[in-house]
């Protein structure tokens, strides 16, 4: 509920509890809980009470009293000639009598034996709330004569909604109004959910003080919350006689503990009601709660039962594919678990949508906000609100989305930013007031005023959806507990795979060192024995043969290199990282004179940024990786007048890292993929001397240290390699 403007604060501070006042159609007497002396009594009585003449009854009433408890009716009693409806109870220290004029008694014409017979079957056969209330007021007006009877709901701000209504000719007519929330203070809903029946059978009447016998005590200091005389604020009496009624009485609907409504009775003249009457009406309210409360548990168990089967499609249907959140976003069963326009999935930087949905770049900044918040679900019905560039309108359109004015979602880790999120657009509500419920409280006179005018005032909301019901957010939860579930499972298989690859790798890393490393004399035999032979028989041999033998020279060689690189490639993920402070400036200047020498006479122009950042990790295998960066530039710029080579900086809050930019011959982006394999060339051997292994390499020492490589590239435009190392901070 909205926070209460500063004049409606002072009326709900009123101390409507303890007004030191009753009602003039009974009386009170405050006695003692402990002793049963006189403490306080209404001015209306002819004298102060003397309890000399109660003494036959006093005693076992007192006694049947219990603190806590709502009033007890304990019988009619006569005094001063007539016969009185007593009911009392306890409060603090004090037991409260109230007295009030008995009517006949009616035996089994009683109204709560009518109710019982009349009504209750009718109510059993309702099944909607809206009937349920239809008949609840009809069956008010009847047993109370009043002229209207209304019957409203509180919505989740306070303001009720009337959606049943008796009434007699000459009254106004409030079905499908609102009344603002303001209409009833905090407190005052306080006292309809203790004291469930509240009777003013005259709005003019005038308050009879307490008088005080016990010096101890002040009337102000008697609590009168479930005193059915109690006297009510001068400002609701003015509401009343605004609205043009001098009777009211209400019934407080309460379901699950909660003020669910009221049902509001009205008269254009005073009107009494018996205590009879009044027990009846009470009883009434409860088999209608209990009624409502059955509704609402039903729909909800049938709303839930249903979502439960779409929850369980979806996982199944997820459990049955690769188990990858992504596959969500293919399933339009997702749209009818939160009866929402469009879905989205969001795993970190990625975001794929289903139906109707905002524009990716709104929705990753959505996540992002619900992130800071901290929540398992989140969930509202004014999007806007959270983030205003999202308010409904045309620039989502615009960007290629959808505007949206709710959303639910939910978080499936805790670690990662991997949300699912649901989409509701705008419903425009029109909504009728009794009365502009915005309208000045505080008039000419400066006095605090309630409203004076209840006639029909319309008003128009935007920005919001459809709210999201309590059956779809547990579904929403359920769902995520099953895919947290199927995500972990996941995980542990994907844990076992990667344990059993690592064996594979160790066992596959131990065969290529031996392989590579036993490869290496054979190659250099046939290398050497070839040499011996072109040296000592050339003479000998023809020229074809010696054509031949050189072919066989030059592959030796080759397989030569290649097993070297296997070998080199190998001892990378079997060396034991021994991590430190790299001074990258000085290593990139090193390497970068070293290669500047055996670049020759070629135009190069090298372009290394000032200060690069120093990186965290094992020098002499971070020096292979740069190396094999600009060595690839150097090699693939070739042809180029003048050749360019770039040394960039990467900064970022979790660590660094360099790009090594060119203007050679580049590539193209679809073989991006390959470019980091073993054995993987994009241009032909003959072209660009290499093994295609220095890549591989590169990647392969920059994963070991926590790393990332990647490559851009466009053919005849160069490339782009870059690398990032996390910081000693993030090592684990």
């Amino acid at each position: 509920m909205d926070p209460l403007p500063p004049e409606l604060a002072d009326c709900a501070n009123e101390p409507i509890r303890v007004p030191g006042g009753i009602q003039p159609h009974g009386r009170l007497v405050a006695l003692a809980a402990d002793d049963g002396h006189l403490v306080a009594f209404s001015e209306n009585w002819p004298a102060a009470p003397s309890l000399d003449g109660w003494p036959g009854w006093l005693p076992a009433r007192l006694a049947a009293l219990r603190a806590g408890e709502a009033p007890a009716a304990l019988g009619t009693v006569a005094l001063e000639g007539r016969r009185w409806d007593l009911t009392g109870h306890r409060v603090d220290s004090l037991a409260l009598l109230e007295f009030e004029p008995a009517a006949e008694p009616l035996g089994l014409q009683a109204p709560v034996y009518d109710l019982a017979r009349r009504f209750l079957p009718r109510l059993q056969e309702a099944h909607a709330v809206t009937a349920l209330l239809a008949l609840a007021t009809e069956e008010l007006k009847r047993l109370t004569g009043f002229g209207r009877c209304l019957a409203y709901r509180f919505d989740d701000e306070g303001h009720g909604e009337v959606l049943a209504e008796s009434l007699d000719p000459g009254y106004d007519a409030y079905l499908a109004h609102r009344f603002p929330a303001s209409d009833i203070p905090p407190q005052a809903r306080q006292l309809y959910l203790l004291n469930q029946i509240r009777l003013i059978p005259d709005a003019n009447y005038q308050p009879v003080p307490l008088r005080c016998v016990d010096a101890r005590w002040r009337p102000t200091d008697i609590d009168l919350s479930w005193a059915a005389l109690r006297s009510v604020s001068p400002l609701h009496l003015e509401y009343m006689r605004n609205m043009g009624t001098l009777a009211s009485m209400s019934v407080s609907i309460v379901v699950r503990g909660r003020l669910w409504g009221l049902i509001s009775c009205h008269d254009h003249a005073p009107r009494p009601v018996p205590f009879e009457t009044r027990v009846a009406c009470e009883h009434l309210a409860r088999l209608l709660s209990l009624q409502i409360e059955a509704r609402e548990d039903n729909a909800e168990v049938a709303t839930r039962l249903e979502l439960r089967q779409i929850t369980l499609e979806i996982v199944s249907h997820l459990a049955e594919s690769d188990a990858t959140l992504r596959q969500l976003a293919e399933e339009p069963v997702l749209l009818r678990l939160a009866r929402a326009a469009g879905a989205a999935v969001v795993l970190d930087g990625d975001c794929w949508t289903l139906g109707e949905c905002p524009p990716v770049p709104r929705i990753q900044e959505l996540t992002r906000r619900i992130a800071l918040l901290g929540r398992e679900l989140f969930h509202s019905d004014r999007l806007s609100e959270l983030l205003p560039e999202m308010a409904c309108g045309d620039t989502a359109s615009d960007e290629g989305g959808h505007a949206a004015a709710g959303v639910l979602a939910i978080s499936i880790s805790q670690v990662h930013r991997h949300w699912i999120l649901w989409f509701r657009p705008e419903v425009v509500q029109t909504v009728r007031w009794a009365g502009n419920p915005r309208k000045p409280i505080a008039a000419a006179d400066g006095r605090l005023h309630p409203r004076r005018s209840f006639e029909s005032w319309q008003e128009q909301l935007r920005g919001r959806s459809l709210p999201w019901a309590s059956g779809e957010l547990a579904a929403a939860l359920e769902l995520r507990q099953a895919l947290i579930g199927i995500v972990l499972r996941r995980a542990e298989e994907m844990a076992e795979f990667a344990t059993e690859l690592g064996r594979v790798n160790k066992e596959l890393e131990a065969f290529s060192y031996t392989v590579s490393h036993d490869l290496r004399a054979p190659m250099r035999h046939i290398a050497g024995y070839v040499d011996l032979v072109l040296d000592g028989d050339s003479e000998r041999l023809g020229e074809r043969s010696q054509r031949y033998l050189n072919h066989v020279k030059e592959a030796a060689t080759y397989a030569g290199r290649l097993v070297d690189a296997l070998l080199d490639f190998s001892r990378m993920g079997r060396a034991a990282l021994k991590r430190g402070e790299i001074n990258t400036n000085l290593m990139v200047a090193e390497l970068v004179r070293e290669l500047s020498q055996q670049q020759g006479e070629r135009p190069v122009r090298w372009q290394v940024a000032p200060a690069l950042p120093n990186l965290w990790g094992d020098p002499l295998l971070m020096q292979v990786v740069v190396r094999n960066l600009l060595g690839n530039a150097l090699k693939y710029s070739r042809g180029r007048d003048p050749a360019v080579i770039e040394v960039l900086p990467l900064r970022r809050p979790d660590g660094a890292g360099l790009e090594v930019r060119d203007n050679g011959v580049g590539f193209q982006m679809k073989y991006v993929d390959k470019l980091f394999g073993v054995f993987q060339r994009l241009h032909p051997a003959e072209e660009f001397e290499g093994t295609g292994i220095g890549l591989a390499n590169v990647r392969r020492i920059v994963e070991r240290h926590g790393g990332s490589v990647w490559a851009r590239g466009e053919p005849g435009h160069g490339a782009t390699f870059g690398f990032f190392l996390p910081s000693r901070a993030q090592e684990p």
